[in-house]
């Protein structure tokens, strides 16, 4: 998310390829578990070279500026520095390693906020099953 709402938005593509982008599976969540193959050495150290990223994106920027968010609804895509800022922080406050899991394990929701109809956990159980299982297989791999 780094690399995409505080680079890819404002013209500083990402540096490198993530597979999930690649062949799409980022639609399917695949960039929020780790599938076989990928050491805990190379995602951390995506997530930290995607963090400078961001941090020169700041540092070039001003608040006030306004980037293109291409994935948002057509006509609302237009947001400032100032508030792909917040959401960062927002989402990593929501999403903070385990703590994720433990809140969904009690309130049951997935995606951006509660209620939120457009992540497809929420939205059908039978996808949610299966997403669960792909997860638990690559785990015990």
């Amino acid at each position: 998310m780094e690399y995409g709402y505080l680079g890819e938005v404002f013209g500083r593509p990402a540096p490198e390829r993530m597979s999930w982008i690649d062949d799409n599976s980022i639609s399917e969540g695949a960039d929020m578990w780790v599938v076989p193959g990928e050491s805990t050495e190379y995602i951390v150290g995506l997530y930290r070279r995607a963090c400078v990223h961001a941090d020169d994106t700041i540092a070039a920027l001003g608040l006030d500026d306004v980037g293109t968010v291409p994935w948002w609804t057509e006509g609302q895509q237009e947001a400032t520095l100032r508030l792909l800022v917040l959401r960062m922080i927002v989402e990593t406050a929501r999403h903070a390693g385990h703590a994720d899991v433990v809140r969904e394990v009690i309130d049951g929701a997935g995606g951006r906020f509660p209620g939120d109809s457009s992540y497809p956990g929420d939205a059908d159980a039978t996808w949610w099953q299966e997403y669960v299982a792909r997860i638990r297989d690559a785990a015990d791999r």
